[in-house]
């Protein structure tokens, strides 16, 4: 079963064409380690010889040591070939690998289906960190129960609260689709169903065996093919690979051609380096724009090789035997894990160690993207971020992209004793309809009339990624504009000309060039191929403006009040062939659309020289 699990895995992430559904393979490994482990436990509640030190000994020894070597190994070639953006990442990511946390860490940055998630080395280590959280807890509380109820009574508690944690999933899917899917407390029920099936096994005939074994395979297999990443997961439809499993262990055919066969065992045997091995593989394919499915079949089978000679060389390690808690501290493999992610947070917090390369600079978030508001962190515009010390007199209006442009402007003022506002606002757009009761439109209104009323702010700087919110894509020729394109541009243009009517003057920021995937990936890609260079294309000069037209025609025909000046950024991102994501050293980006500070450092002395200019006139 595990290497029918790890089969699909590899096929689905090498290319999800191949197997929809394949990511349903961890479903299928979650049930096998709840039967595993409830076996182990239960057997020695049932003989009073059960030890949580054996117990959590015993997964360390296994799980800890290949981890430990695929995170160091990943970190030294990082060195070597990862710009400093994706080296820091890493950092962080193998620190959470190897403190079991990745799939909360992961919960905060992406969706698991998202393209960015293609970027992260270690992304597949969230289902071992839930299986960990698992091992730590479980066997904790059936310990406890067992004290002062019987077995049986345990047994129907798992039952009950199997089925609790199955609609809690549900729930939770419907309402929370990335929580359910990288949460332990949503994936729980799947385990403790493996537990069941320990638990309660079924009686039958040998004909009957090998229905049900049929059932379980043809429920398993056609989730890998029926279902894909478009499924809401794991809600209803993991019932269908996770039940499958079930019946599988139930049937209990050691002798089956499917799961007993030498191809296989020898398989399921190596899966968990196989699996810990194959994510990075399918990195570099991503990251070199790999689609050959020649090339691709050989990294799934290179996945398995690598696999092998991890589980030869290092599960098959035989650790020392600790008869202590206190004893633990003698393992040597625990002080390497305890040191790998210490540096690893090192990394993560000098700056993926940018001093690597010589003559490239920045490119790394602001220090002050908590001030911008989200859903999961609302804060009314009157609690707007305020730095430096000195008088208010500018703002900063707008959503994600505003972010840096506020952090550079604020900095530039300083020097001045002036003060900034931020009132940014993620993903949120100009709107002005009153009947709406998103917050998103609320905090607007409100922000526009908080910046209105405070008599101290003089200038405004409107930013928004207009191109996001107009539907305006890269290399797209668009000629029209939806209703609710049409509607943003108005609103927009209302809230320029009442900003007018009340401030010295007004700013709008002029689209910046996106492009195709994060400048950390694009300058990884080009290491990958030594063709490391201090300009790197993002986009054609071209495409910005055959992208922004629309954005731009409006704006030259609408007739704004004197006080209203645009800034285009055009000739910091572009010459006239290309836009660059980097250019002469300069990384002008942190991801595929958001400025870095080094970008809006050079904007930020384009609108402070547009309000010179505007004075002296």
């Amino acid at each position: 079963m595990r290497a029918i699990a790890v089969l699909a895995v590899l096929l689905f992430h090498f290319n999800d064409n191949w197997m929809p559904g394949g990511f349903a393979g961890v479903d299928v490994f979650f049930v096998i380690s709840g039967f595993l482990m409830t076996g182990i436990i239960m057997k020695g509640l049932e003989t009073n010889t059960f030890s949580l030190l054996r117990f959590y000994l015993a997964r360390a020894n296994r799980i800890i040591p290949p981890l430990l070597v695929l995170c160091t190994v990943l970190l030294l070639l990082g060195w070597f070939y990862l710009s400093p953006i994706e080296y820091r990442s890493l950092g962080k990511h193998a620190a959470a690998s190897l403190s079991f946390l990745s799939n909360v860490i992961y919960l905060t940055e992406s969706g698991y289906f998202d393209a960015t998630s293609h970027e992260k080395w270690l992304l597949h280590t969230w289902s071992l960190s839930v299986e960990w959280q698992f091992y730590i807890v479980y066997p904790i509380i059936l310990v406890l129960l067992r004290r002062f109820i019987s077995l049986n009574a345990i047994k129907g508690i798992l039952l009950a609260t199997t089925a609790i944690g199955f609609l809690y999933s549900v729930n939770m899917t419907l309402n929370s689709p990335s929580s359910a899917y990288y949460l332990f407390f949503t994936r729980a029920w799947e385990m403790t169903l493996g537990g069941l099936a320990y638990l309660y096994p079924f009686t039958l005939s040998t004909s009957k065996k090998r229905w049900l074994e049929y059932t379980g395979i043809t429920l398993v297999i056609g989730s890998y093919v029926l279902f894909s990443s478009e499924t809401a997961w794991p809600g209803y439809a993991a019932l269908f690979p996770v039940l499958g499993t079930f019946f599988i262990i139930q049937a209990q055919r050691s002798n089956s051609v499917f799961t007993g066969n030498p191809v296989f065992q020898k398989i399921g045997t190596w899966s968990y380096s196989i699996y810990l091995w194959h994510w990075p593989l399918v990195v570099v394919a991503y990251k070199l724009e790999i689609q050959s499915w020649p090339i691709l079949l050989l990294g799934v089978l290179s996945s398995v090789a690598l696999g092998f000679l991890s589980w030869k060389w290092v599960e098959t390690i035989r650790f020392q035997k600790a008869n202590s808690w206190t004893a633990i501290f003698k393992l040597k493999y625990i002080y390497a894990t305890a040191l790998v992610a210490v540096l690893s947070a090192l990394v993560y917090v000098q700056n993926g160690l940018n001093s690597r390369f010589e003559g490239f600079s920045g490119g790394l978030k602001s220090p002050m993207r908590h001030c911008a508001v989200e859903l999961g962190n609302y804060e009314e515009p009157a609690k707007a971020c305020e730095y430096y010390d000195g008088e208010v007199t500018w703002a900063v209006l707008g959503d994600s992209h505003s972010i840096e442009l506020s952090y550079s402007l604020a900095n530039a003022l300083k020097e001045q004793d002036i003060a900034l506002k931020q009132f940014s606002y993620q993903g949120c757009f100009p709107d002005f309809d009153t009947e709406s009761k998103q917050l998103c439109t609320q905090w607007y209104q409100n922000a526009v009339k908080h910046i209105i009323e405070d008599t101290r702010i003089k200038h405004v700087v409107i930013s928004h990624r207009l191109s996001s919110i107009l539907g305006l894509h890269i290399g797209s020729a668009n000629k029209t504009l939806s209703k609710k394109g049409l509607l943003s541009l108005a609103t927009l243009d209302n809230t320029v000309k009442e900003l007018a009517k009340h401030k010295q003057q007004v700013f709008i920021v002029s689209p910046i060039p996106e492009i195709s995937t994060t400048v950390g990936a694009l300058m990884t890609r080009r290491l990958l191929q030594h063709k490391l260079s201090s300009s790197i294309e993002g986009q054609s000069t071209e495409q910005y403006l055959t992208q922004n037209k629309l954005i731009f025609d409006h704006i030259n025909s609408t007739q704004y009040p004197n006080n209203v000046t645009w800034v285009d950024v055009k000739d910091t991102y572009c010459d006239e062939s290309h836009c660059y994501a980097i250019r002469e050293g300069r990384i002008l980006y942190f991801d595929a659309d958001h400025p870095s500070t080094l970008a809006t450092d050079l904007v930020s002395k384009k609108i402070i020289n547009s309000k010179n200019t505007a004075a002296a006139n």
